[in-house]
């Protein structure tokens, strides 16, 4: 992974301006996002205090040499390639500030509360009002429609009242969500693949528009195959641990040490699995076929589970890939961040911070031949960029 030095012209964004008044995680995320593709995207934070997430720890940079500072892991994680400006929107001069990088911006991403930012002068029909070709982003829990276009959103409420929780933990235990914030995450990609339509539109026509995002209608959406499921047969998809409700064998077993996970998508997978374990499954009526084997998995998958723990994971890891079966082992974190496929991949970014030289974190997924993401900016100090910010954008 290669470092460009701060403020380099590359990326498929580059020359975009962003202008982020948002925090957490949703609209961060989806920010990000466009900073790794080089978009200049400056953070507005609120003076003393900053983004919520900065205080989200521990732990912060630097705790782990004997250090201290006030950016938590979870602010790390979704800010980086960022500039960071302190303002107050209560102010009427930093008000005007505002408005006057609103009118340099090409995209504004924000997340507060349906109606919050019109008190200001600063609400999507108000800036757009200002620049017609500018792209807002409204990040809401329940979008600026509806009886809920009031209420605040959180990722956990909302993956219980999407439906996502009903659907994950144990058949015998109660509701789980997610063990991170998909709700947020996904919203924060739809937001970014949204606002690169938009300005996409807006290149080609000179017009801008606002994209009303909502972390209930994206969790629906994320339903996938289980929603369609429902709409289309009427019954109530329902918990099933780490099975899959219409692949079987699809789910986690237990082997004679460690875990591991098969995905057996078809039947010729299925017959090279049973191969592997020795047993002529794929030849029984019962289970020749996927949808027999959905229908019969009480029966078959304790005899899979029986078998699988008669040896331990490495072997069948080993035996299993050689067979092209789709497996793997169930890692902990510390173990994914350290696989030789994940390093080879450079998902892992150095990513020095004042209080903390040597900090890395995950770096992001895209790879584009031409136009690499890449560290540009370690995720900024709150109002470290105020002065420089405000020169680049609205000049001297």
């Amino acid at each position: 992974m290669t470092t460009r030095p701060p403020g380099s012209p590359s990326g498929a964004l580059a020359g975009v301006r962003v202008l982020d008044l948002s925090r957490v995680l949703a609209g961060p995320w989806s920010t990000q996002i466009l900073a790794d593709l080089g978009a200049d995207v400056v953070k507005v934070e609120r003076p003393g205090t900053g983004d919520d997430t900065r205080a989200w720890g521990p732990p912060f940079a630097g705790e782990c040499s004997g250090g201290s500072s006030q950016e938590s892991a979870y602010y790390l994680s979704a800010n980086r390639n960022k500039r960071s400006i302190a303002l107050d929107l209560h102010d009427p001069s930093d008000q005007a500030t505002l408005r006057a990088l609103a009118q340099k911006a090409h995209v504004v991403v924000e997340n507060f509360k349906h109606g919050d930012l019109d008190r200001f002068g600063l609400g999507p029909a108000q800036l757009l009002a200002l620049k017609p070709s500018l792209v807002v982003c409204s990040i809401t829990g329940y979008g600026h429609t509806g009886p809920m276009r009031d209420e605040a959103g959180y990722d956990f409420a909302i993956q219980a009242e999407g439906g996502l929780m009903s659907v994950t933990g144990a058949p015998e235990g109660e509701p789980q969500k997610v063990g991170v914030a998909v709700a947020d995450l996904s919203t924060g990609l739809y937001a970014a693949i949204g606002i690169l339509a938009a300005l996409r539109h807006a290149e080609a026509t000179g017009q801008g528009q606002h994209l009303d995002l909502s972390l209930l209608d994206v969790q629906v959406a994320m339903l996938a195959n289980l929603g369609a499921s429902h709409l289309v047969s009427g019954a109530v998809p329902q918990r099933l641990g780490n099975a899959h409700p219409t692949i079987v064998p699809y789910q986690a077993f237990a082997t004679a040490d460690h875990p591991l996970v098969v995905a057996v998508g078809n039947d010729r997978q299925f017959a090279a699995f049973c191969q592997v374990l020795g047993r002529d499954w794929h030849t029984q009526v019962e289970f020749a076929t996927n949808p027999d084997r959905v229908r019969h998995r009480a029966t078959l998958t304790p005899q899979i589970a029986e078998r699988l723990r008669e040896a331990p994971r490495a072997h069948w890891l080993a035996a299993l890939h050689a067979a092209k079966v789709p497996c793997g082992p169930v890692q902990r974190i510390d173990e994914a961040l350290r696989d030789p496929q994940v390093l080879a991949r450079e998902m892992v970014w150095p990513s020095p911070h004042p209080a903390q030289p040597d900090l890395r974190l995950v770096g992001s997924p895209l790879r584009l031949s031409a136009t690499p993401t890449a560290l540009r900016r370690a995720p900024p100090l709150l109002d470290a960029d105020h002065e420089a910010i405000l020169r680049d954008w609205l000049g001297p």
